[in-house]
């Protein structure tokens, strides 16, 4: 039985206010359908769980690093579903390639590091929706960071990688692509 249920507000509208930027993707666009490149490998999913290729611009000076966030706040756990953490991107990368999140890492930047996502896995982890639940909304974020190294490893939990960026974020940028399952 599927439930009609009003959609979450994004997690972003209860931390401090912070200026946005624009984050462009030549693969997946604000409301729109994500194709089935992008989701999940696993558990009956048959994607390519490839990330897409995003780039972002107009983030504020003193930025020393990034970090790339994967949302889903549709998820029915009652705290959403942390697909993608990679933190400590170098200040000078406004890019990354379709692919970048692999589990392999070979595509990430020099220095960049991936966290332990909701799947446990220090990489990308595409949607997987429950079948038949409405499309959800996936929350990727670009965070401008006031600091070169986040401080935490590939092992911390999504919580505890989200305090540290809470608190080092100078602007944040986001493009909300959808996916579900019929």
């Amino acid at each position: 039985m599927k439930l009609d249920r009003p959609a979450p507000p994004s997690p972003y509208d209860f931390l401090p206010p912070v200026p946005s930027f624009p984050v462009t993707s030549a693969d997946v666009r604000d409301g729109e359908p994500m194709g089935d490149a992008f989701a999940f490998d696993r558990w009956g999913m048959t994607g390519g769980n490839a990330s897409p290729q995003l780039a972002w611009s107009g983030f504020p000076g003193g930025t020393k690093s990034f970090a790339v966030t994967l949302f889903d706040p549709d998820a029915p756990t009652g705290s959403g579903f942390w697909h993608w953490l990679l933190i400590d991107l170098p200040g000078g990368v406004t890019e990354l390639a379709q692919g970048a999140g692999g589990r392999d890492g070979g595509l990430l930047p020099a220095g960049a590091l991936h966290v332990r996502n909701d799947y446990g896995e220090a990489a990308y982890g595409g949607p997987a929706p429950p079948k038949g639940d409405r499309p959800h909304r996936y929350m990727f974020a670009v965070h401008a960071l006031d600091t070169e190294k986040l401080g935490v490893d590939g092992s911390a939990s999504a919580a505890v990688t989200g305090f540290g960026l809470t608190f080092h974020t100078l602007a944040r940028g986001l493009v909300v692509p959808v996916y579900g399952l019929v």
